[in-house]
């Protein structure tokens, strides 16, 4: 994480938030994730105690937790959490979609250009840049045709989902994501809104039905599945 990130000044008091959140949506940190403060002082060249005011807000945000005398980490939501964040996400945002009045043409514009960012970074092989960009269609989306509140919303909630899909090994392609995007984006400059609140619902099914769940089992549970096959000792 610490390589892709420049060390900032601290008359930028919500940088921290941001570059964390931007690590997470494309893939720099895990989850479980410790993040120490001595380390991200020295990272964006900043007191602690500024460090410690920007965790409390992500924590306050659903993105970090603290462990007594452990420190800061990066969230490991459950198979639950992980189900009540998806299902969110889509209350929200196929209800935004579906109330749409007819959306501008700058504004599909708008959302054109994000896709093509999209597949720009699909070409490339460009991993993280590929996950950021296809996380933040929706803050994107939200911005563009709702209001910033919701976009600020949606941006806790997809990172949320991000940081699930890698806990639980999401297989939901890329190419089919950004397809998937494209062809929201079609319905809504054909103004239909109906269409656009199915496709959302379908895209976000597709994104939970990639998790693999596994109900019940412990950390320990899901090392010795995972090492159980291979050549003999």
């Amino acid at each position: 994480m610490t390589k892709s990130l420049e060390p900032v000044s601290q008359h930028q008091p919500n940088v921290i938030e941001d570059r964390i959140i931007y690590a997470a949506l494309s893939g720099y940190i895990a989850p479980g994730e410790r993040l120490g403060e001595k380390e991200l002082s020295e990272i964006f060249n900043v007191s602690r105690t500024l460090v410690r005011e920007a965790m409390i807000r992500l924590q306050a945000r659903g993105i970090v937790e603290v462990m007594s005398r452990r420190g800061w980490f990066v969230i490991e939501p459950t198979v639950e959490e992980a189900r009540d964040t998806i299902n969110a996400r889509r209350a929200l945002e196929v209800g935004m979609i579906a109330t749409l009045d007819k959306v501008t043409p700058e504004k599909i514009a708008i959302l054109r250009q994000h896709v093509q960012a999209e597949e720009q970074a699909l070409a490339e092989d460009d991993r993280a840049r590929r996950s950021y960009l296809l996380g933040h269609f929706h803050v994107c989306l939200a911005e563009t045709i709702g209001n910033p509140v919701l976009g600020s919303i949606l941006q806790d909630l997809t990172t949320r989902t991000v940081l699930i899909a890698a806990l639980y090994q999401s297989t939901h392609d890329a190419h089919e994501s950004c397809a998937e995007h494209s062809q929201i984006i079609d319905a809504l400059e054909a103004n239909d809104a109906t269409e656009a609140a199915r496709l959302m619902d379908e895209h976000l099914r597709h994104v939970e039905k990639a998790l693999n769940y596994r109900e019940g089992a412990s950390r320990m549970e899901n090392l010795k599945a995972a090492l159980r096959t291979g050549p003999a000792l």
